[in-house]
């Protein structure tokens, strides 16, 4: 079979690899879409981030799903040709963190396409791929490929929503708007928020938010004071979603919201300086979000169900020996929100 193989920077290659063995409670799954993450762009465009660094060849890709191709032995509950998710990560079961059910927090989590150990995690941008029967979630026979590809990047705003507590009837911000953000709107509009408003600094984010249920988007690059509006009172907003990454957006955030709100920060950024004065006095609450758990199959049932439309933020579908396009699409926030590649 072929897969998606980077090599080095920008060096990602279709390519035969050796099929995987089959063992006791796996599924071989055929892999029919993949979203391309920002992790994944990561590595493409930079060979990792921060000190995580490609050391040997390695498969890209975490956002996928499939039909199931063949059965290991004592799997039941699942049929050959059903579509399912696929759930990247399989956590060691046995370390403190799992116990206590925070199997996102686990201290020997595997992950799909992650470099972050050695062997690394080869991913799931190929023709095949071969995983624990508990990884495969079944969605609804309506359902496209396409759509179960969006159940890992749902999974993460619907985790956010989980950090976040109850927000039927609240004021809620989201200040970064590319695909998990626009997860998060969609998320947040489910979860019975009142009012949403979505910033970015560009435009086809903030149309894509739109769509997803944001009731305002306020672009950032147009209206740099645009948090000033919000700050009398000593804030507006009871829950905020940081998904960007910026320190900015993170100091706008705070001013923004009231006094004991609170942030749950999703965007992965760097060291950040924070206005504790403003902190401190209001009570807020800062609050991370780190990839999910039991929200996989929350997300796969949202999609399932319908209550929540993911196609809106799906921009393109490229065949995976085309992969460079569709990077370099990817890579474009004026032009794309999601790209998936097809095998």
């Amino acid at each position: 079979m072929k897969a998606c193989v980077l090599h080095a920077p920008k060096d990602l290659r279709f390519e035969e690899i050796p099929d995987e063995v089959l063992g006791p409670g796996q599924v071989r799954i055929d892999v029919a879409a993949g979203g391309i993450c920002g992790s994944d762009m990561h590595y493409y465009f930079h060979g990792g981030f921060g000190t995580v660094r490609v050391k040997q060849p390695m498969i890209l890709g975490h956002e996928v799903s499939g039909t199931i191709a063949a059965l290991g032995s004592g799997v039941s509950g699942i049929e050959v040709g059903q579509l399912v998710a696929i759930e990247p990560g399989i956590a060691c079961g046995t370390c403190r963190y799992c116990a206590e059910g925070l199997q996102n927090q686990c201290l020997d989590m595997r992950f799909f396409g992650s470099a972050m150990r050695f062997p690394h995690v080869q991913g799931a941008f190929r023709q095949s791929i071969t995983v624990d029967a508990s990884q495969a979630h079944k969605v609804a026979p309506t359902v496209s490929a396409a759509r179960a590809a969006f159940a890992e990047p749902l999974a993460v705003a619907l985790h956010g929503m989980t950090r976040a507590g109850a927000l039927l009837g609240k004021k809620v911000l989201v200040t970064g708007a590319g695909p998990i953000g626009a997860l998060t709107v969609a998320a947040a509009r489910m979860c019975g928020a009142a009012e949403i408003v979505a910033v970015d600094v560009a435009k086809a984010p903030l149309a894509a938010a739109a769509k997803m249920g944001a009731d305002h988007a306020i672009d950032a690059s147009a209206d740099p004071d645009w948090a000033s509006r919000y700050e009398a009172s000593k804030g507006t907003f009871d829950v905020a979603f940081e998904a960007s990454g910026n320190e900015r957006a993170l100091r706008s955030a705070i001013a923004a919201v009231r006094a004991r709100g609170t942030i749950v920060v999703l965007g992965m950024g760097g060291d950040m300086t924070l206005p504790m004065g403003m902190v401190v006095p209001k009570e807020i609450e800062l609050r991370g979000s780190f990839r999910f758990f039991e929200e996989f199959a929350w997300a796969v049932d949202c999609i399932s169900s319908g209550r929540i439309d993911v196609l809106p933020i799906l921009t393109d579908s490229i065949a995976a020996n085309d992969a460079d396009r569709a990077f370099a699409l990817a890579s474009d926030r004026s032009k794309a929100m999601k790209v998936h590649l097809t095998f």
